[in-house]
């Protein structure tokens, strides 16, 4: 199976071994795309990562995530016509740690969430349900060092950002919602933190399903036994996954791009891999044993004297669809910069059909023969 995408007016061929076609213009953002915007010196930032995607009015917005030069993470908005080009950089971050000047859910305990996100903002997930925007992101603790939580922010127009506080009151890294109701519930994917050495195994192996019949209500029934896990024999993904940009819908089902790590000698890889979820009932799920994209030099192109925080890793939390099936992922190089590729819906789900892996273990179910 072969299918011919484009990108910025050029056709390229995609099929089951080159899933994913890497744009030509990559990065199409850097830190110094927002460096020339944010001027003054306490917001020059280093990176500009892991970010978030949707359609804004007439934009592809996109709400990254940024490293200032003291350590913390916060969440900033670029604008672009097309997804690929002429990015415009708002001219101040979108969301910094909060504070008593921010708007809060009713009920909120403003003085524990100030503190819950006073080590940073990161890694934001946006998904659209009517008229609101949900985003998940993870919070890091202002006093309370590795404590991390999933929150909820929602806006109308990513101006005003009402917090809701964390979804779950335990260590989580990895939220990501359905972007409507199925059945009676609306359903998320979530990736417990561990605290295993080096951030690999135990739980981080583990992707659980939970549902909720109000996504405002930061109460969510998670069920206890995974949807995903990897038993950690050889693979790709053998030492951690975790969810990545929220499910896109298709005819084929609901295409969840997750992201998985194997631990080398010379530190642990990221690499992006597809989930097919049954439209109706998405506990039903098929996993393409190998990954859509792998990291790359081509994936961090940078100046010789730009930092580069974590060699070896993709990373997405955002992609689109296009009305002809393509699908543009949006993805971090060695969370540095950020890229965009392109597949196609079918492909991807040919991936899941034709090379699945069993779902609790992550071995191959297919011959190699």
């Amino acid at each position: 199976m072969e299918r011919i995408v484009t990108i910025s007016g050029k056709n390229e061929i995609i099929d089951l071994s080159k899933v994913v076609f890497r744009y030509e213009g990559n990065p199409i953002i850097t830190c110094h795309d927002v460096n020339n915007i944010w001027d003054p010196p306490h917001l020059k930032v280093v990176t500009v990562h892991n970010a978030g995607i949707t359609q804004y009015k007439d934009d592809i917005l996109m709400l990254f995530r940024s490293h200032l030069r003291n350590g913390i993470s916060v969440l900033g908005i670029a604008r672009s016509k097309d997804g690929l080009s002429d990015w415009r950089i708002d001219p101040s971050p979108a969301m910094i740690p909060c504070d008593s000047d921010d708007e809060f859910a009713e009920g909120a305990d403003m003085t524990s969430l100030i503190a819950n996100e006073g080590g940073g903002l990161e890694d934001a997930r946006i998904t659209k349900i009517n008229e609101h925007y949900f985003i998940t992101y993870s919070a890091y603790h202002g006093n309370i060092q590795h404590r991390v939580r999933v929150s909820l922010a929602v806006t109308k127009d990513f101006k005003t950002f009402v917090r809701y506080g964390p979804v779950l009151e335990t260590d989580m890294r990895n939220v990501v919602i359905f972007p409507e109701k199925i059945g009676d519930n609306f359903f998320a994917l979530f990736r417990p933190n561990d605290s295993t050495d080096g951030h690999t195994g135990g739980i981080f192996r583990q992707i659980l399903l939970g549902k909720t019949a109000d996504c405002l209500s930061n109460t969510w029934d998670i069920n206890p036994k995974p949807i995903m896990n990897q038993s950690g024999l050889p693979s790709f993904y053998s030492d951690k996954i975790g969810p990545g940009a929220p499910p896109i819908k298709t005819k084929h089902g609901w295409i969840n791009i997750f992201h998985g790590v194997r631990s080398t000698m010379d530190g642990n890889p990221y690499y992006l891999g597809v989930v097919l979820h049954d439209l109706n009932d998405v506990s039903k799920i098929l996993v393409a044993n190998f990954p859509i994209l792998m990291p790359s030099k081509a994936d961090c192109r940078v100046g010789e004297e730009d930092y580069v925080h974590v060699p070896q890793v993709v990373f997405c939390c955002g992609a689109m669809r296009k009305d002809n099936g393509e699908i543009y992922i949006y993805y971090a190089g060695n969370d540095t910069v950020m890229n965009v590729g392109v597949t196609h819906e079918d492909i991807l789900a040919e991936l899941c059909h034709r090379y699945p892996q069993d779902t609790a273990t992550g071995v191959a179910l297919y011959s190699l023969k």
